[in-house]
């Protein structure tokens, strides 16, 4: 018999015990550890601009400090940045929402952490289409929920389809999640899209929706982004607009996000803060209420090299025989399929028979991370993010060509 001294308690809870680490952060990590050995690598995988946060938001911070705005703030945001939010949401969605109905938090993953603990009991079900950002079936699982994966087939422009949907819902269905544009695929829906799905949705009172917006400047060929809210308003209370700073502000490391949608969840959502993070940074919202209520002229220019770099990479990819890339409406990625190289033997005489066989084999022999679909829940695909220099673009590329030549 062991002495009680030697006996290790249980740490992990069955909550976590089948939940990992991101895999886009540990590509990131063994992407790392090569270029530490000096390797040439060039990381595709992170989902972050590379452009420098707007001096203006920067200076509205360091400002923010001089006054002294360095305590807590109210639970779920100051005044001033539910006002700056406010009036982006009339300005930019057409959607009105009193302040107590608005919610702000240490980044948008937060908001969706607060609104699924907030709603969901063991067994609740959460429809997520496929593909998918890879926190969502994560934190849905920590919130006791259960995710419901609904494929959606690049032949239909990777969206959800009414069919799809109405053969996904069931008597315990809570929420149906909405990303547009989307991570990884890119893909958008319009008003004539959305409004069959929300049209269903009226016909299922008791299933709410929650709307990642956060990509919504980075839209691309003349696409309108809208918003479900918006679009029905009989869904508005039934909604969730979730939103941040991070990607078309380049505030990633800033951790702002914020919601608006109905004050009953909100209220129950600041509960959930106030026993996890409480309050956003101070300095951080400060500078967020620029970012929204300041100058806008940087998104234009901004999204015109994300418009480039995207044109650059679709065309170099569908150059490679067995590589087929559609062409992203927004967001920064490209999502595409590498089917026809499966199958194939690399120089080494290994056979790559997945999306993640193929990825690896660009890693560790390229030197070039990208992350593989099965890890967005579609194969066989590969995500290759955009925000990154023309240069490390154009030279990523023609890697990714010369390691596809040359397989057999």
């Amino acid at each position: 018999m062991p002495s009680t001294s030697q006996v290790k308690p249980t740490i992990w809870s069955s909550r976590i015990a089948n939940i990992g680490v991101s895999e886009i952060l540990q590509i990131g990590a063994h992407a790392a550890q090569l270029k530490s050995q000096g390797l040439p690598v060039i990381t595709l995988g992170a989902g972050e601009p590379d452009f420098d946060t707007p001096k203006n938001i920067k200076l509205a911070a360091k400002q923010a400090i001089d006054r002294g705005d360095t305590k807590y703030t109210s639970l779920d945001g100051t005044k001033e940045l539910k006002q700056a939010i406010r009036s982006k949401f009339e300005r930019d969605n057409g959607l009105e929402y009193e302040l107590d109905e608005i919610t702000v938090s240490s980044g948008a993953k937060q908001i969706l952490f607060n609104a699924f603990m907030a709603t969901l009991d063991e067994g609740d079900e959460v429809i997520i289409p496929a593909p998918f950002w890879t926190s969502y079936i994560d934190i849905v699982t920590i919130c006791g929920g259960v995710p419901v994966i609904v494929e959606c087939s690049m032949e239909n422009g990777f969206l959800l389809t009414p069919d799809n949907l109405s053969a996904a819902i069931t008597a315990r269905t809570k929420w149906v999640l909405f990303n547009s544009p989307s991570n990884p695929s890119g893909a958008a829906y319009s008003i004539n899209t959305y409004r069959p799905l929300l049209e269903l949705l009226l016909t299922h009172p008791n299933i709410l929706i929650l709307s990642d917006d956060i990509y919504e400047h980075l839209v691309y060929d003349d696409v309108q982004f809208t918003t479900p809210a918006a679009i029905e308003p009989r869904l508005k209370e039934r909604i969730l607009t979730c939103n941040g700073v991070s990607k078309a502000y380049a505030m990633t490391g800033w951790r702002i996000g914020y919601a608006g949608g109905p004050k009953d969840l909100i209220r129950a959502m600041a509960i959930v803060q106030s026993q996890s993070t409480s309050c956003p940074s101070s300095i951080s919202q400060a500078a967020a209420c620029e970012a929204l209520a300041g100058t806008q002229d940087f998104l234009e220019t901004n999204l015109a090299n994300f418009d480039e770099r995207r044109r650059l990479v679709v065309d170099g990819l569908n150059k490679m025989e067995g590589i087929a890339c559609p062409t992203p409406l927004g967001a920064f990625y490209v999502f595409a399929n590498c089917s026809g190289v499966l199958g194939k033997k690399t120089p080494g005489g290994k056979t790559l028979e997945t999306d993640k066989d193929f990825c690896t084999h660009l890693l560790e022999t390229a030197y070039i991370a990208i992350v593989p679909g099965t890890v967005f829940g579609l194969s066989p695909f590969f995500r290759v993010s955009f925000a990154a220099s023309e240069a490390e673009l154009r030279e990523a590329i023609a890697r990714i060509a010369k390691a596809v030549k040359e397989l057999s």
